[in-house]
């Protein structure tokens, strides 16, 4: 079982800094929930759909990054959790720090790839 897990890392070497983004961006959406139904009087309803269904995606996600093209939806969730700006204006702000974060962990990721390579 553990020559699995060996194969996805070398596979993938910056999987668990992926997955770490992952699960701190979906603690971050989860928490902009309450701040939009109390302080900016978004429907419960609305907020919930949309900042709980990005949360849940975002650790869906995060397990399944052993698919290579878990990377590019990644990418596109980090668009997607940017566009929650216009509900919680301070997601325009988080949004592109996760998204800087995300973008660093490609760079890593392929600098990390090409280092096993040699």
């Amino acid at each position: 079982m553990t020559a699995g897990v060996g194969t996805e890392t070398a596979a993938n070497p910056a999987r668990r800094l992926f997955a770490a983004v992952l699960a701190c961006e979906a603690i971050v959406i989860a928490l902009a929930i309450p701040v939009a139904v109390t302080v900016l009087d978004v429907d419960g309803a609305t907020a919930g759909a949309v900042c709980g269904g990005l949360a849940a995606a975002c650790v869906l996600l995060a397990g399944l990054l052993r698919f290579p093209w878990a990377v590019a939806a990644g990418s596109v969730l980090q668009v997607l959790i940017i566009a929650t700006g216009f509900m919680v204006p301070a997601m325009f702000f988080l949004g592109a720090v996760f998204g800087a974060l995300w973008a660093t962990a490609i760079w890593l990721g392929r600098k990390a790839a090409a280092a096993q390579a040699r």
